[in-house]
């Protein structure tokens, strides 16, 4: 069975809650469950996790390497800011996706900017809550292509 994990940055645990008219009013529990029925339905492991921690987010990357075959991040603010977290997500050998809720390249210029998207395999922006399932089915299309 398959393990995929999708991260979530800073002030994810907010969605719903914060600023709706830009990350809408789904919550992060809500795309959870929305992540884990097709999970599910297409028996694969999902670990869902959110940290506002750069370290804590950087672990979870490594810990991935040795028990995931595929990562789903949504790194929030540290997308414009984290080396690190870029550095870790190059050491992970699986397929990966950078998914942002809302689209960064309509928002405020140092939003412009990814750490992040030079080392994911895929990139989805702007599609709201529905990237995640996007991003899902995208890594468990890859995983089936890699057998």
């Amino acid at each position: 069975m398959s393990c995929i994990m999708i991260i979530n940055g800073p002030n994810l645990n907010l969605l719903g809650k914060r600023e709706p008219e830009i990350y809408g009013t789904t919550t992060l529990a809500e795309i959870e469950q929305a992540c884990q029925e097709i999970a599910d339905k297409n028996q694969v492991t999902l670990e869902f996790l959110q940290s506002n921690h750069e370290g804590v987010i950087i672990d979870w990357i490594h810990e991935a390497r040795d028990r995931c075959d595929a990562l789903l991040i949504n790194p929030g603010a540290f997308t414009h800011t984290s080396v690190a977290i870029r550095d870790a997500l190059s050491a992970f050998n699986g397929p990966k996706v950078e998914c942002h809720l809302s689209n960064v390249h309509a928002r405020e210029e140092f939003r412009h900017h990814s750490y992040i998207s030079p080392v994911v395999d895929s990139i989805i922006i702007g599609a709201g809550w529905r990237g995640y399932t996007m991003g899902l089915n995208y890594l468990m299309d890859s995983l089936a292509d890699a057998k």
